[in-house]
């Protein structure tokens, strides 16, 4: 009878320090935030800080959402996602739209990661009238990116034809021999580099600097959950430090989610700038703000906004990169 008692009180006390055991990880993962991003390069460190355990070491239960940028802010008005990654004009255009969202922390800068390519004959931005260019929506970075590269070509999207292709179907498109031009990113924007004898790169971001990311979050959820958004700011800049302390291995798991080698990645990685906390706050501190000024005129001008914002200061939370 003892006996059965003792083994009792043994098999409680076992069953005791599994629960205690359980409910620490559990405890520790209990905000749940959904991410919504795509398999651009610039958000990888993401994909890392995912796969890597980073945002688990933060108390965070992270699922990241692979969704096009031009469906992004539907999911964040449904509340299916709690954060975006997305260029900052596009952070602009949803707040202007109804869909409120708050940067708190930029992600990278692109140095040539996004472009335009051209057939051989086209030898510079005049000679795109009346052509065809395969890119996105409107309302996503690639469209921006060309309106952007027109209007500082004294020309807009009205004298060019449009045809709508995500990112990677342009390039592919344009390979194919389709169109006379195509707006896309890295790592897809390669393809045109690896195939010459398709065309031709007129132009990039090292050309026209316009495409930066940030992440920002629904401010309701940011409201209720600010140690969760600094865990996601941690969780980032650790990627960071991850990336520098081991490339080979934090390449071969980013280039995994893109399905492309370590060595791929890093080549199509080298045409952006990833953003660690000194420029975050060199960013936060003046530059973010004039960019979202001149990226609502284009905006304006390329019919995604109907009107100019009335407040830049209510899209940007720097508390979390302090």
């Amino acid at each position: 009878m003892g006996m059965t008692i003792f083994k009792n009180a043994a098999t409680l006390l076992a069953l005791g320090s599994c629960m205690a055991g359980l409910s620490a990880p559990a405890a520790a993962q209990d905000t749940k935030v959904v991410i919504g991003m795509s398999g651009w390069t610039g958000f990888a460190p993401l994909t890392l800080a995912d796969k890597a355990g980073l945002f688990k070491k933060q108390g965070l239960d992270v699922e990241i959402k692979m969704i096009p940028q031009k469906d992004r802010h539907l999911a964040l008005a449904a509340k299916a996602i709690q954060c975006a990654a997305t260029t900052v004009e596009t952070h602009v255009a949803w707040n202007t739209n109804g869909v409120p969202i708050v940067q708190i922390f930029q992600l990278d800068k692109s140095y040539g990661a996004d472009g335009i390519a051209v057939r051989a004959d086209i030898k510079g931005f005049a000679d795109l009238k009346g052509k065809s260019i395969g890119v996105d929506a409107p309302g996503t970075s690639p469209y921006f990116g060309l309106a952007w590269m027109l209007s500082k070509n004294g020309m807009s999207l009205k004298d060019v034809k449009t045809t709508t292709l995500s990112p990677q179907a342009a390039a592919q498109a344009f390979v194919a021999g389709q169109n006379d031009a195509a707006m896309s990113y890295e790592p897809y924007l390669s393809s045109v580099r690896d195939n010459p004898q398709a065309g031709r790169i007129l132009a990039t971001t090292l050309d026209y600097p316009m495409v930066m990311d940030t992440l920002g979050c629904a401010p309701d959820w940011l409201k209720a959950n600010p140690k969760a958004a600094q865990g996601l700011t941690n969780a980032y800049f650790d990627a960071l430090a991850m990336i520098k302390a081991d490339p080979v291995k934090s390449n071969e798991i980013m280039g995994a989610a893109v399905k492309q080698n370590g060595e791929a990645f890093a080549k199509s990685s080298a045409f952006l700038r990833w953003q660690d906390k000194a420029a975050n706050q060199k960013f936060f501190a003046g530059e973010l703000q004039s960019f979202m000024k001149d990226a609502s005129k284009i905006l304006l001008e390329a019919g995604v906004i109907r009107k100019a914002p009335d407040d830049f200061a209510v899209m940007v939370d720097a508390s979390f990169i302090k």
